[in-house]
């Protein structure tokens, strides 16, 4: 991709609020990797394979991260936010830089209404949101 011919050629503005509105809520996918796992475990103290069993769970032939019964993300506490924040899995650390939310200015309109970073803050420069649009495909 040519960073030139993308319509947010200029950047687009995003500084994280840290609400946590993209940790809770309606049920999703949070895709995690081997490696990533093997980081959480570490962080955590763990042995990998409880991590694997109790934190995660298969779908869709992938691993995701496991929700609490009211949809919030495992790691997440809502008075002290993510709890594995240094080690959080790359679908975390680029949002909201996905394919799904940049593809339209349409798109990126709706994030802005979902999340309330977007939009507002430091713009983020086109080659730094190509870098994290590589990292991981929503």
């Amino acid at each position: 991709m040519q960073t030139e011919n993308v319509w947010y050629a200029g950047g687009l503005a995003f500084e994280c609020t840290q609400c946590g509105d993209c940790c809770t809520g309606a049920p999703g996918f949070v895709w995690i990797t081997d490696e990533e796992l093997a980081a959480l475990a570490a962080f955590l103290g763990e042995p990998l394979d409880e991590v694997r069993e109790l934190h995660t769970r298969k779908a869709r032939g992938r691993r995701t991260l496991r929700e609490k019964a009211n949809g919030d993300c495992a790691f997440y506490d809502r008075k002290k936010g993510c709890t594995v924040y240094k080690v959080r899995p790359a679908q975390c650390r680029t949002w909201p830089f996905w394919d799904s939310n940049v593809a339209t200015p349409e798109d990126w309109k709706h994030t802005c209404e979902a999340c309330p970073g977007s939009g507002k803050g430091e713009v983020i420069p086109v080659e730094e949101i190509s870098r994290r649009l590589k990292v991981i495909k929503i």
